[in-house]
């Protein structure tokens, strides 16, 4: 099985290989290729990709290359975490936003718009790479925003799911709290990539008995704490949200926390340098510590998870992704991209029937959606009026005033990356 990693140059790689090495037998990779197009990255990675496996006595092959054509050829699955314009760029999404007093992200709001331009057609051009080297490839895709990117795949008619590690970090942690293995813990996790809340926590599978409600009665302040939250909104909501609903829900409280604050970019940044430090180190064969405040948590086994059931007979038969609505919310259209449990096999992801979801979130949902259409949109043609427009629909900005002056910063700040602009 010969898997590649478009952006195999990321400081997040080495934990990629970790579970590669420990979960052998769940998927059998024999070769892996990184790819990325920044070769002095690509060597110190490449070499302690091959001393974890070595450690854990993996036979697979390891290869580095910048080619992406090369890289892909023969691939039985392509994963895609690439950033495009890098660090320097997340800075920029973090920080012209506050300028107006909208937050300052890089996968939602003005920054997640600015990130979806600059990173779907890079992507298309890789996955036409990928479907003319493979077309029976499947594309993996970890490259934020998720929802958008995965979106512009399958409508570009690719063999494409998306990949987010936010519910298997609910999953891990609610495993933890109930003194349970985490393949007993079942979510009942549904919305849109980054805008989406747990309304169960079921035990045993899809079906089995849920405990969110005992979770929230016994461990609701530590839940909330996690997600800088107050204890109340979980109570109130009776559900527990993603973390990245903070945005939504604590708006202006954040913006102050973000314009007195580091930058998250500015931390990502420093310990990238030393991680990248510690990964030249030909003593170093195991992913170090200091990766675990990369971000990214169990990553490596979500995507083992999915590309042993995408490949083969491994895997979990039920998995939150990323893939096309069609019909399971019945209030979006169905070439909406939504994330929630799946059966996952080698034909692809079937989502699982979704209860009614109340309209506090499906209102939210539909909005995010809309705003979706039009970034892709935007992404895919290019123009002013196109990036105002999604601007506007967008729910954390929606006033004239504030969308057109976040479209003259957007464009200001990337116009090396769009050819339109």
């Amino acid at each position: 099985m010969k898997l590649a990693v478009v952006g195999g140059g990321s400081t997040y790689t080495p934990e990629l290989i970790d579970g590669f090495a420990r979960l052998r037998d769940t998927l059998p990779v024999t070769e892996l290729v990184l790819i990325d197009p920044a070769a002095e990255r690509l060597e110190p990675i490449g070499a302690l990709a091959r001393r974890i496996f070595a450690r854990q006595d993996h036979p697979a092959r390891v290869t580095t290359t910048t080619d992406v054509d090369a890289g892909v050829d023969g691939a039985d699955a392509v994963l895609l975490q690439l950033r495009v314009g890098g660090q320097a760029a997340r800075l920029q999404d973090e920080t012209w936003p506050l300028e107006c007093g909208c937050v300052g992200q890089e996968t939602t709001g003005a920054g997640g718009l600015a990130k979806a331009l600059r990173t779907v057609p890079v992507v298309l051009d890789i996955a036409e790479r990928v479907r003319r080297a493979n077309p029976g490839a499947w594309i993996i895709d970890f490259t934020n925003p998720v929802g958008i990117v995965t979106r512009a795949l399958l409508a570009a008619g690719h063999k494409a799911i998306g990949l987010c590690n936010v519910a298997i970090g609910f999953q891990r942690h609610f495993a933890a709290l109930l003194d349970v293995a985490p393949a007993d813990v079942h979510l009942d996790h549904v919305g849109l990539n980054h805008l989406t809340w747990e309304r169960g926590v079921r035990l045993g599978g899809p079906d089995g008995e849920d405990l969110l409600p005992r979770l929230l009665a016994e461990h609701g302040e530590s839940i909330a704490d996690r997600l800088h939250l107050p204890r109340t909104v979980l109570d109130r909501l009776g559900v527990v949200p993603s973390y990245y609903l903070r945005y939504f829900y604590a708006h202006d409280e954040v913006v102050r926390e973000l314009r007195t604050g580091p930058s998250r970019a500015a931390e990502v940044a420093a310990m990238e340098r030393e991680l990248l430090a510690l990964y030249a180190d030909p003593a170093l064969d195991e992913k170090p510590a200091l990766l675990a405040k990369r971000g990214g948590a169990f990553y490596s086994e979500a995507a083992v998870d999915l590309a042993a059931a995408l490949l083969g007979d491994g895997g979990s038969p039920v998995q939150v992704v990323n893939t096309l609505n069609n019909g399971t919310l019945p209030f979006l259209p169905d070439d909406a991209v939504i994330e929630v449990q799946a059966r996952v096999g080698a034909s692809g992801p079937v989502p699982l029937p979704v209860p009614r979801l109340e309209p506090l979130f499906s209102g939210l949902v539909a909005h995010v959606t809309a705003y979706e259409d039009l970034a892709l949109d935007a992404a895919l043609r290019g123009g002013r009026e196109r990036v105002f427009k999604a601007l506007l629909a967008h729910p954390l900005v929606g006033r004239l005033d504030l969308a057109e002056g976040l479209t003259d910063r957007l464009l200001a700040h990337n116009k090396e990356h769009l050819a339109w602009a």
